[in-house]
């Protein structure tokens, strides 16, 4: 350790640390602009200099090593007058734009300016401009002449987000911010650019001009999305949620979001939101007050054995009380269930979140990882980055923006045969895995998956695919079957799901809920009409309590943000309702607390998980003969809410789904880019070409209306090429 002397104040601090580092430890503060801690040091805005013993002038406190017995003045007067000196420079160009600015009452340059500038300027020439970039729908870049070329955006996508999307271009004065041809931020995290922008030239352009900062109130929540349980802050105007933020946790999503979370609060607010209970009369559907419309559905469902199908995305509370309903399974994705019973325990991560960063080899099974999830991806990123060998066995070839040591691209029926061909290149690893995608837990054959995974000897885990694939798990689900059997009953309650989009099935889980006799849709948004006989509108998460458990076995619990709209009411307290109706014993709770504390009273969490299987390896294959369908989930179609936020609906991968094929395959249909295909003699799509895919498969997405009549996820499909019709 070395020794310091800060402002007269003693620390140590590890060889090779900075001023910065020092400065932090004491909790001295330092002024500065480019310097974030999760970004490389680029000491490019010298706000942050300081006074040091025996240097001929002052020094950046981020860029600056510590030497032993060093002695720095972080605000004796050579150290205030470079400061001073700094950020008048800063000021000379920077419009005088506040009073309008969307970063107004949170700008650090307007922060800093009332303690280190001058009261007037001396510089009466006319202030450069420079003019608005283009970015796309998330990120505002209209008044670039803000920018004070700190490039914490330019560092952020190369060494965060793993892609160059924005740089410096140009010297001096004619220094700006620009992306590449003036192409749009792709990336799936491009959303922490916004707070990463110490003034007003990144904004989020769905919150633009909508609010003031010091109009909102703040409330702590948890991510519905993804298994990460990202960390939160809603901010919320006259109870309308208007902007969310991250909250930081190191253990969890640091001080980063992926774009899903960040503006998917668009959709709580979308045309279609059900504000009040309906019934269906005959044909029509008539508003209705909860009580008739509560007994209208306990009268349906009494008169059948009825099941649950809950989505993942539920709280655990929820999922809880579905449980005691009936018959109820949450794996609404999934197609294999032979593993029911042969597990030791609840399948999770297999480490803390943060242990993925210290992995020295991992191999990852199945998962568009990017975009099933943007911030575990990171880690791994960050992984290899410090030397760790990350390894790919998938059926594409997508871009995950990270060294891959090794790939092997196979069909979907090929992968349970390929894992064992990984065992040499994961041997001798101190600290190894092996990640279970959500592909691989959604194939056919997803039970052997696991056990050749289990096989290798190294740690296994899974990446859950919701915010509650563990906590189903927790809750007791599944209950009394597994989702194919559930959907073969005659009545269902639907929670929070859209069986159209959300099942591994779409087309016959469409046709279930058709022909079933009586179905309960517990929705935020209006859906089902074709099949419901009654809607009950329940709140989603920013107007709910509840509980997540993320894909490591963290229990986190939120409060709501802002009162349920309309007539809407918190799932729980439907669910306990509709039990006590039914006669279902253990269902008369008072509060979400009693609940909660039910479903984990007597059990500690860590001790229930666990990935071991029962399965044993066998040579058994799906190896079905034709073209083969390989289906993701596009990021911004995966659940009910996200899929309904404008603004994520205008981005790159939200754009319909074509057929990606390869040019052996293109050749053998004799289609062409672009040409339309129709697929399964349900859905026209557009052929699209993908070199990177195998031979004899076709990726379609799922998940997206387009999609939903064209049956599993998996298996073969029937592609016919589409006569053109020429205009006469």
């Amino acid at each position: 350790m070395l020794k310091i002397e800060v402002d007269g104040r003693p620390v140590e601090v590890p060889q090779g640390a900075t001023v910065m580092d020092a400065t932090n430890k004491l909790g001295v503060y330092v002024p500065h602009f480019c310097y974030h801690r999760k970004l490389s040091i680029a000491a490019n805005c010298r706000m942050c200099l300081v006074e040091v013993e025996k240097a001929p002038k002052p020094l950046p406190a981020c860029a600056t090593p510590v030497i032993d017995g060093m002695k720095v003045w972080t605000q004796s007067p050579a150290a205030k007058k470079a400061q001073n000196g700094v950020m008048e420079f800063l000021l000379i160009n920077h419009p005088l734009d506040c009073p309008i600015c969307d970063q107004g009452g949170e700008c650090q340059l307007q922060d800093l300016a009332v303690g280190y500038g001058p009261s007037n300027s001396r510089y009466t020439e006319e202030k450069r401009v420079v003019l608005r970039k283009e970015l796309g729908p998330l990120v505002a870049a209209e008044e670039m002449s803000r920018c004070i070329q700190c490039t914490r955006c330019v560092r952020f996508g190369q060494e965060i987000a793993g892609k160059m999307e924005l740089g410096l271009a140009g010297r001096g004065e004619k220094a700006e911010i620009v992306s590449f041809v003036d192409q749009m931020l792709e990336s799936e995290l491009s959303g922490n650019m916004i707070d990463l922008c110490p003034v007003g030239a990144l904004t989020s352009g769905p919150f633009r001009y909508t609010a003031r900062t010091w109009e909102l109130s703040r409330r702590k929540s948890v991510s519905p999305h993804d298994g990460l349980g990202s960390n939160l802050v809603v901010q919320v105007k006259q109870s309308r949620v208007m902007r969310v933020l991250p909250l930081d946790n190191d253990a969890i999503n640091e001080c980063w979001l992926s774009d899903k979370d960040r503006f998917s609060y668009e959709g709580l607010n979308a045309p279609g939101r059900l504000k009040q209970p309906m019934m269906k009369r005959d044909t029509r559907w008539e508003p209705v007050d909860w009580e008739v419309a509560l007994e209208f559905a306990v009268a349906g469902l009494q008169k059948q054995d009825f099941g649950v199908l809950a989505s993942p995305h539920s709280t655990l509370e929820e999922l809880y009380l579905a449980g005691k309903l009936g018959a109820a399974d949450f794996r609404l994705r999934h197609a294999d269930f032979s593993a029911d019973g042969r597990r030791e325990g609840i399948p999770w991560l297999g480490m803390p979140i943060a242990a993925l960063g210290t992995l020295e080899r991992v191999l990852v099974i199945g998962s568009f990882l990017r975009k099933d999830h943007p911030l575990i991806a990171h880690r791994l990123r960050q992984a290899a980055k410090r030397g760790a060998q990350v390894h790919m066995l998938h059926s594409v070839d997508d871009d995950w923006a990270m060294p891959i040591a090794s790939k092997r691209i196979v069909p979907p029926s090929k992968i349970p045969d390929s894992i064992a061909s990984f065992a040499e290149a994961l041997k001798g690893g101190k600290n190894a895995a092996v990640l279970l995608g959500n592909f691989a837990q959604q194939h056919p054959l997803a039970a052997q998956i696991h056990a050749e995974a289990q096989a290798l000897g190294v740690t296994l885990g899974f990446l859950g695919e919701a915010a509650n694939s563990v906590g189903g798990y927790l809750a007791g689900l599944p209950a009394g079957g597994n989702v194919n059997s559930i959907l073969a009953r005659k009545a269902l309650v639907l929670l929070g799901c859209e069986p159209e989009l959300d099942f591994a099935d779409p087309r016959s889980a469409t046709r279930a809920v058709n022909e079933a006799e009586f179905v309960v849709q517990l929705n935020a948004f209006e859906t089902g009409l074709e099949y419901a006989d009654v809607l009950l509108p329940i709140a989603p998460f920013t107007e709910t309590a509840g509980t997540f458990v993320n894909t490591e076995g963290r229990v986190q619990s939120f409060h709501a943000a802002v009162n349920p709209l309309g007539e809407s009411r918190p799932g729980w307290k439907v669910l306990r309702v509709l039990g006590t109706m039914l006669g279902r014993p253990g269902t008369g709770y008072d509060s979400i607390d009693e609940v909660r504390a039910d479903c984990l009273r007597g059990r500690d969490v860590a001790s229930l998980l666990s990935n071991r299987t029962q399965v044993e390896p066998s040579p058994v294959s799906f190896d079905p003969p034709g073209i083969q369908r390989i289906a993701d989930v596009p990021i911004y179609f995966a659940d009910p809410l996200v899929r309904r936020s404008a603004a994520l609906r205008k981005t790159p991968d939200a754009r319909p789904p074509s057929a990606w094929m390869n040019a052996r395959l293109m050749a053998r249909l004799g289609v062409s880019a672009g040409q339309p295909l129709l697929v399964e003699g349900a859905a026209r799509l557009p052929a699209a070409l993908d070199d990177r895919l195998p031979d004899e498969c076709v990726r379609i997405a799922a998940g997206h209306p387009s999609t939903a009549q064209l049956g599993p996820m998996f298996g073969t499909v029937s592609l016919k090429k589409v006569a053109v019709e020429r205009a006469a």
